[in-house]
């Protein structure tokens, strides 16, 4: 699991993701393997429209915690710097 995600500025879950891809914000993007395949299918798809790129973690769990939050999140991304 990149730590770079406990220093960088970075948004956590589907909506807000969604939406920082959407507008061109997101450098990377975090997706637990074991996320609800309809939340992160569009998110996926969107990414690999716009060259966005996508690592895997094993679980919300632990993506989760490597963005400092106590529950679990289904994807996350590092966004650009404003």
């Amino acid at each position: 699991m990149p730590h770079r995600l406990k220093t960088a500025q970075r948004i956590v879950g589907a909506k807000q993701t969604l939406k920082a891809v959407q507008g061109g914000q997101a450098k990377e993007v975090f997706v637990a393997r074991d996320a609800d395949e309809r939340v992160i299918r569009p998110i996926l798809d969107l990414c690999n429209q716009n060259g966005v790129r996508i690592i895997e973690v094993d679980s919300m769990a632990e993506l989760g915690k490597a963005c400092s939050i106590e529950v679990g999140a289904a994807v996350a991304a590092i966004i650009e710097d404003n």
